[in-house]
């Protein structure tokens, strides 16, 4: 390890931890590096340029965005707010079962965990607290924690930056996704009959039955989204980076035309939001490419190779240890930050290891999205708490149970690889 590189290592560090942005962290100690090196920091900006102009699959990230900012004010997600009560609202705790439940179907046309969390989410919060008679600490447990089901589920933004780096099928990740949300959907509806048994929250008085049939008909449409999108990614119709158009383009017009929900007031500020949340992680990208063309050079990921194979490390033991450190690296940064610098160093791990990559991707994807919900960082939390004025502290005593069982889910796909392989396998994307 080379003096500039510990350097840029303590610039990192330091940066951020007083707060500074993800990406300029990343990009101003890479150029720290280049300097300390004696090399160009213009070279910086080459590497940017030649990886952005690699990485069309990175187009699919503004797209779901978009599509989901359209879902969320084109009265979409009220159509599919709806059809979860008609499915889970009888059960006892029957809102926070519709919690759930809604973010399984949210996340099939969003992708993204924030959406869920800042859009349909507040929402149902209003709706558990005014009206259902939970606490505002539980309902935004709830909520945080089932947003965590959008990177896991179909179509998944963390999924596409996993592909990025490691130039795994997006088609063989989405596929490996669905059967480890559907669990982590049954486990966290499992602990909330648990929970609402114990404090005896109330059910949801259905509507009668024609009213139903007509919830069941106004969902028709928004529900064909998923099928469009897997549909056509796994026909061959268009790649995953097509179907993030193909969701903007259908949320567009359901919301626009068939709704009337929008105007053009709505689309553009659709739009300058999708910017606002595309710069952002744009930055994070461009940190990443220098970030990890520096380790490269140095040989760190060989050499984290080489260590352990000398050590003689069961892929066992590998992935536990991957799991803690994961785990303990989404306290403190962004998913898409850890994604983008941390797998690049594993890989060669993996490879020498045996393990499947569509399967580590799943793994890693998990932990990062459990990060989207453990103090400090957790940016769900956040994101919960100042959309709905409640604050983190009243999140964090309510969510731990949540916490926990998101990591008993982890620890079952770590060492059953079937849940993530098993469909992946059977459609041939995975030998």
């Amino acid at each position: 390890m080379s003096t500039a590189l510990i350097w840029m290592l303590v610039a990192l560090v330091t940066t951020t931890a007083m707060g500074f942005p993800v990406g300029f962290t990343l990009f101003g100690s890479g150029i720290l590096y280049f300097i300390l090196s004696g090399q160009d920091p213009s070279y910086a900006g080459e590497l940017i340029l030649h990886g952005l102009a690699a990485s069309f699959v990175l187009l699919a990230v503004p797209l779901f965005v978009f599509a989901a900012r359209l879902m969320n004010d084109g009265g979409i997600t009220d159509r599919l707010l709806q059809l979860c009560i008609a499915l889970v609202g009888r059960r006892r705790g029957g809102l926070a079962h519709v919690n759930v439940m809604t973010s399984l179907v949210f996340s099939a046309m969003s992708g993204s965990a924030t959406a869920d969390a800042a859009g349909v989410g507040r929402v149902l919060i209003r709706m558990m607290v005014e009206g259902g008679g939970y606490t505002r600490g539980f309902a935004a447990a709830v909520t945080s924690a089932s947003a965590t089901i959008g990177p896991i589920f179909p179509p998944s933004i963390i999924m596409v930056f996993y592909a990025l780096v490691t130039s795994t099928s997006v088609g063989a990740l989405f596929m490996a996704g669905v059967v480890p949300g559907i669990l982590m959907t049954a486990a966290m509806m499992l602990m909330v009959a648990w929970i609402a048994r114990r404090r005896n929250y109330p059910t949801i008085s259905l509507p009668a039955g024609a009213r139903i049939v007509s919830i069941l008909l106004r969902s028709i449409l928004p529900m064909l989204m998923p099928g469009i999108l897997l549909g056509g990614i796994y026909s061959g119709a268009f790649t995953p980076t097509e179907a993030a158009a193909v969701a903007s383009l259908y949320a567009l017009l359901l919301s626009a035309i068939v709704y009337r929900a929008l105007g053009l007031r709505e689309i553009w500020d659709a739009l300058i939001e999708t910017a606002r949340v595309t710069a952002i992680i744009t930055c994070v990208f461009f940190g990443a490419f220098v970030f990890s063309y520096i380790l490269t050079v140095e040989r760190i990921p060989a050499d984290i190779a080489a260590y352990f194979q000398a050590a003689d490390i069961s892929a066992v033991t590998f992935l536990l240890f991957v799991n803690l450190l994961l785990l303990v690296l989404g306290c403190f940064m962004d998913a898409s930050a850890i994604i983008l610098v941390m797998v690049p160093l594993l890989m060669p791990t993996i490879h020498a290891l045996g393990i499947n990559p569509v399967h580590f991707g799943v793994v890693v994807t998990f932990n990062v999205t459990i990060g989207l919900v453990t103090p400090p960082y957790g940016m769900i939390l956040f994101v919960v708490s100042g959309v709905n004025r409640i604050p983190v502290k009243d999140i964090l005593a309510e969510i731990w149970p949540f916490i926990a069982v998101l990591i008993a889910v982890l620890a079952v796909l770590t060492y059953v690889p079937w849940f993530s392989l098993a469909l992946p396998q059977y459609f041939g994307f995975v030998r």
